[in-house]
């Protein structure tokens, strides 16, 4: 059972980045052409899928910075100077 792992491991490997690569948006792609990935990917399944994960893989945006949470009138010291 244990000389299967490998296998297992990276057949697993394959099909995430094969799946990660297909969903991801097609301007965001890093390196080569989304189509090129998936076909580097499935030609060489570990050496493939590494690569997409090291060269490939869009970059996570950055999130949008919050606005401050909107104080009650109880909370902001001009209300409160005006009462």
């Amino acid at each position: 059972m244990l000389r299967y792992l490998p296998v297992l491991l990276g057949l697993a490997l394959t099909i995430y980045c094969v799946v990660d690569c297909v969903q991801s948006d097609e301007h965001r792609v890093r390196g080569l052409p989304k189509l090129v990935w998936v076909f580097v990917i499935l030609l060489f399944p570990f050496a493939g899928a590494i690569a997409w994960l090291i060269a490939g893989r869009p970059k996570p945006v950055p999130p949008a910075p919050r606005r401050p949470m909107p104080r009650g009138p109880d909370d902001d010291p001009d209300f409160l100077r005006g009462l």
